[in-house]
């Protein structure tokens, strides 16, 4: 499947263990389409952000049980990249 540039990468995620990473380890954490692969989000965060991608990870979220007014339902399954950049370098992304 043919995704654009700005398609595999929906949003970066900003968390409390994913900013210790950052700090240390040089990772970042993004949401990512679901039919994206490793391959494509390695050059989709190289050409956006213009750094050197060490690594990618991905992992598949499930949907969580939750309840809306009595009645359960199922919140979308969604998939995360974990990218870790060469050492040194460093992605710009602010919260507004």
């Amino acid at each position: 499947m043919k995704l654009g540039l700005y398609d595999v990468i929906l949003e970066p995620l900003i968390t409390e263990k994913i900013t210790r990473e950052t700090e240390k380890l040089f990772k970042y954490a993004f949401r990512v389409h679901p039919k994206a692969n490793k391959i494509q989000i390695k050059s989709a965060v190289e050409k956006i952000f213009n750094v050197h991608v060490t690594r990618v990870n991905t992992i598949n979220q499930g949907g969580k049980w939750r309840r809306v007014r009595f009645q359960p339902g199922k919140t979308a399954a969604w998939k995360k990249a974990i990218v870790t950049l060469k050492q040194g370098e460093k992605i710009d992304i602010t919260v507004a």
